[in-house]
């Protein structure tokens, strides 16, 4: 039998999928996971599957809390203007921030990475930005996927999900619904801008206000509208665990992650029956982009509090007597809090009741 080559041979190369790509992909970002180590995981990839002890990292009686989510059509902008460094920040923080309102510390994290053609400096910038946000969460970078995936995802374009596991002691789990009570101080911590929810809504402003993503931004001068609209997602896991696990952390009985939805559809989620919020929107300052989006597309005000966080990306259900020492604690791990409402009996829809006006 003959060792020749058919000339026609097809490969997997040809067919549109470099294997020594992926491969030099991974020994490019091995150094930036091994940044990410934290007892109970080496943070080393390579192997088929990602390890942690949960017995090191400090865990006696732990229950485990899992998330996973995307960043949206934001990955779109980033495509576009050419700005990959930091979507993977958005990435962990949509997952990581989902863990710590129910009281969990991130452990790890796994992401996904999905293109049309991979380029090795196009991956090796994505990770290095869900390596950040890991390191910010407090989280290990154990492991991933790279898929590439000729005729499903057009040339340059790519999508990322990412996948976390945190873990809380038995019987610290949030919300604590029995305790939640009408009276209780809602505390607002501000957000970094839009986020990485309502992205769709915001490209069809941008669409109709006519700008490139390199255009001067109208509402952040110095920065080029699509940097501007790339700011990362803010991550409040270190600065919350710390609350509470303070001694006025006590005094916290739920968080509420504000994503998609916005204040209308998110804080209802960690508040029992028969229960609902006052929301003093005169209280909220949302930073200029929320304004702009609300002037150049129109949005009426109820649309804007139910697809942005109009400048508060988590909502904290808190004792009134403790509300000021839990603030204080925030403040001095760097957050800013605003007291934005309070708990209220409520029967039947809304559920959250706004009052004033927002200074869009």
């Amino acid at each position: 039998m003959s060792d020749k080559k058919p000339s026609n041979g097809l490969t997997y190369a040809a067919a549109g999928v470099d294997i020594d790509a992926g491969n030099a992909m991974v020994e490019d970002i091995k150094p930036l996971v091994r940044a990410t180590r934290r007892p109970g995981a080496d943070a080393e990839i390579g192997g088929f599957g990602g390890l942690f002890d949960l017995k090191a990292a400090g865990f006696k009686d732990p229950i485990l809390v899992a998330a996973n989510d995307g960043v949206g059509t934001k990955v779109k902008i980033a495509i576009e203007s050419g700005k990959h460094d930091t979507i993977g920040i958005d990435l962990v923080a949509m997952c990581v921030n989902d863990l710590v309102v129910q009281g969990a510390e991130p452990l790890f994290f796994l992401d996904y990475f999905a293109t049309g053609k991979l380029t090795p400096e196009l991956g090796v910038g994505i990770v290095k930005g869900i390596a950040e946000g890991c390191r910010m969460a407090g989280a290990a970078l154990i492991g991933g996927e790279t898929a590439e995936m000729p005729g499903l995802y057009a040339r340059g374009d790519y999508d990322l999900a990412g996948f976390a596991v945190g873990a809380a002691e038995r019987g610290t789990l949030l919300p604590r619904l029995e305790t939640i009570k009408a009276g209780d101080t809602l505390l607002g911590l501000a957000s970094s801008g839009v986020h990485s929810n309502g992205y769709s809504l915001v490209r069809k402003i941008v669409e109709i206000s006519g700008l490139n993503w390199a255009d001067a931004a109208p509402f952040a001068p110095g920065k080029t509208l699509g940097d501007a609209l790339l700011e990362p997602t803010r991550i409040y896991v270190k600065s919350l665990l710390a609350a509470l696990r303070a001694p006025s952390g006590a005094g916290i009985k739920a968080l509420a992650h504000i994503t998609g939805g916005g204040f209308i559809d998110n804080i209802p989620r960690v508040l029992p029956e028969g229960f609902g919020v006052d929301l003093d929107l005169e209280t909220i300052t949302p930073p200029p982009v929320f304004g702009w989006l609300a002037r150049t597309g129109g949005v009426a005000e109820y649309e804007m509090l139910r697809t942005f966080n109009c400048g508060i990306g988590m909502v904290i259900v808190v004792e009134p007597a403790m509300a000021a020492e839990i603030a204080a604690s925030l403040t001095a791990a760097g957050e800013t809090v605003s007291t934005i409402g309070t708990i209220i009996a409520a029967d039947a829809e809304p559920l959250v009741r706004p009052r004033g006006r927002l200074a869009l």
